[in-house]
């Protein structure tokens, strides 16, 4: 063989080599079809916010789901009524719910270009997923819808205790979704695919006595499996709480394989070099401008508040520099971008009229997000004469003695329930400004005990 030749075919060789090299680095890194990553839209609970699902977010990002086909709703009145069928200023309905959360998988679809997405909802979130299969044409549009902690079958079902409630099984609402959809008596029927995730037995809203409704010591006629349906795939997970249904590890490791047929590489949430976050600050009552609208949460902008945001010293809470954002907010309530370091603890100052200074530490960033929303606080009447304020909470699960490891401020936290019934617990130190820490199950956020008389409140956050 000549020189030339065999130039020329080691030549070809290696150009053969590259582009297999290319070829193949592409389908590494290439973005998954919508038949093996759909979009799914994650609707949150009674009460709560779409920054519940960051951490579920960041789960599925790990494992290859674009992030623009992950799509959190915010419900502005995130309450139910307290009787379906009478307005209640602040709140809103089944049919509301279910409106809004229509509206919002219409703007998936039409962003995406997908046939259909994927349902996920954490306890009301499922009354709403349920309601828009069955009487808003979601049968057409979904295709699997998986319930973490809804209460299907009631919180209470008690024939004659407030029945007009979305939360009653004897009520009206609820008989009519588990009305049977076929002759076998199934609660849920076809094309969708439907899986719901219980608890064994510490799911407050699945508990045969009527203590956290206020009715201790009677029967409320729903048991653990209450959030099961007959028909679907139901799945059980021992030890979690009403929350973590949804938002924990276990809970994403049965949503992903029931999604995809196969387990994800991890639960873990991998982290990224570059992390830039963003979000909403809201209030609270029927107008966020308005105090005497109430203290309930809403999810409603809280236009004109101020925003300073501080990298800190995560052994102290103490800033570590000056502002890295200060930011008045607008209509749409956004307080971001902003690009941060990963992993670094980070204070969130809070100013508004009529509420106090909220000061929110949350331990450090993994992963950008979106969905780092931020809610201005009120000093309770009860609170108002304490030197300090600060809460331990816990917004994607509950405080549990017998099963967590916690402490506030270096002791057990103080009237925190037998059981999982409560997401906060609260202190009120002296001594003047200093370091405090809040530690659940290994996470430790560390704040400063800032004074209550200038009106300010401190929140330590966790993230799990």
């Amino acid at each position: 063989m000549n020189n030339k030749l065999w130039l020329q075919r080691r030549s070809l060789l290696l150009a053969t080599a590259a582009a297999a090299t290319l070829a193949l680095a592409g389908c590494a890194t290439r973005s998954p079809s919508l038949a093996e990553a759909p979009p799914i839209v994650f609707v949150h609970g009674n009460g709560d916010t779409a920054a519940l699902w960051q951490t579920t977010v960041w789960r599925f990002e790990s494992n290859g789901w674009p992030r623009e086909r992950l799509h959190a709703i915010n419900v502005p009145y995130p309450l139910s009524r307290d009787d379906d069928a009478k307005a209640q200023p602040g709140r809103t309905s089944t049919a509301e719910h279910m409106a809004y959360l229509k509206a919002e998988v219409d703007k998936v679809l039409k962003t995406t270009g997908a046939s259909h997405v994927v349902l996920v909802g954490n306890s009301r979130g499922g009354n709403a997923i349920r309601n828009y299969v069955y009487n808003g044409g979601g049968s057409a549009t979904v295709s699997h819808a998986i319930l973490g902690g809804t209460p299907n079958h009631g919180v209470w079902a008690i024939p004659g205790f407030r029945e007009g409630n979305e939360f009653s099984g004897t009520g009206p609402f609820l008989k009519a979704l588990n009305a049977p959809k076929n002759a076998a008596g199934d609660e849920v029927g076809g094309p969708v695919k439907w899986m719901t995730i219980r608890s064994d037995n510490n799911d407050k809203f699945a508990q045969p006595d009527g203590v956290w409704i206020g009715q201790k010591g009677k029967p409320t006629n729903v048991t653990a499996a209450g959030p099961e349906l007959k028909g679907a795939l139901n799945v059980v997970i021992p030890g979690i709480d009403h929350r973590e249904t949804s938002y924990s590890p276990a809970a994403f490791e049965a949503t992903y394989r029931f999604i995809t047929g196969k387990a994800p590489r991890s639960t873990a949430i991998l982290a990224e070099k570059a992390v830039v976050l963003n979000g909403k600050i809201t209030g609270m009552g029927v107008d966020s401008a308005d105090p005497k609208t109430g203290n309930f949460s809403n999810n409603l902008p809280l236009a004109g508040a101020q925003l300073e945001v501080y990298a800190t010293n995560p052994a102290t809470g103490a800033r570590t520099g000056t502002a890295l954002l200060r930011k008045t907010v607008g209509a749409d309530g956004q307080w971001g971008p902003l690009s941060i370091q990963p992993g670094v603890p980070h204070e969130f100052v809070i100013t508004a009229p009529g509420y106090a200074t909220t000061h929110i530490y949350r331990s450090g960033f993994p992963r950008s997000s979106e969905l780092i929303h931020l809610r201005a606080e009120r000093i309770a009447d009860a609170d108002k004469g304490a030197e300090s304020i600060v809460t331990l909470t816990r917004p994607r699960g509950y405080l549990d003695p017998a099963r967590d490891k916690m402490l506030l401020d270096g002791a057990a936290p103080v009237g925190v329930p037998a059981g999982a019934g409560v997401a906060s617990a609260k202190v009120k130190p002296a001594g003047g400004v200093r370091p405090i820490t809040a530690e659940f199950n290994g996470e430790k956020v560390t704040g400063q005990t800032w004074p209550a008389g200038e009106g300010r409140v401190v929140m330590l956050e966790m993230s799990q």
